[in-house]
């Protein structure tokens, strides 16, 4: 079965988690010049997070769509997140002055995020048979009944 852990796993994850979903959207395929340098921006921001240990970016999940791509990333702190989209030094903000500088005006790509701060205790997560994924991947994952046989039980 490969990676494919047998059984039933949940993340081994109990403090606050920020689910921050954020994505792109081309809506004029033909304008190249200005919808790619957006498409481009994310990977060396994720190299960035990923390097840095301390960023708080737990991980991350990448879901292409067939007109852009939509990432879920987990993060420590609302703190930690809005740090590093607020820091002129790191990836993001000259990315973000770069997009509205020269790809916003005229609508040929989009941008989206969504932010969710769950507070400690308020996760919930099942594999069964599968790789690691998602929380579990960004978190590691423990045998389900340490924390609980049921949804309601992990819930506490």
């Amino acid at each position: 079965m490969g990676d494919v852990m047998e059984g039933r796993h949940t993340a081994a994850y109990d403090g606050e988690l920020v689910v921050f979903l954020i994505g792109m959207r081309v809506n004029s395929p033909l304008k190249v010049r200005e919808w790619l340098p957006v498409a481009r921006a994310m990977g060396p921001m994720l190299r960035e997070l990923s390097k840095d240990k301390e960023s708080g970016l737990l991980g991350f999940r990448t879901l292409p769509t067939w007109r852009g791509v939509t990432l879920i990333q987990y993060w420590e702190s609302v703190e930690k997140l809005q740090a590093f989209a607020g820091d002129s030094g790191r990836t993001h903000r000259p990315a973000w002055v770069d997009f509205f500088r020269n790809s916003y005006k005229g609508g040929a790509v989009g941008i989206w995020h969504e932010t969710y701060v769950v507070p400690a205790g308020h996760t919930e997560t099942i594999y069964g048979n599968m790789p690691l994924l998602g929380l579990g991947r960004a978190a590691g994952v423990e045998p389900v009944g340490n924390r609980g046989e049921t949804a309601a039980e992990r819930l506490g």
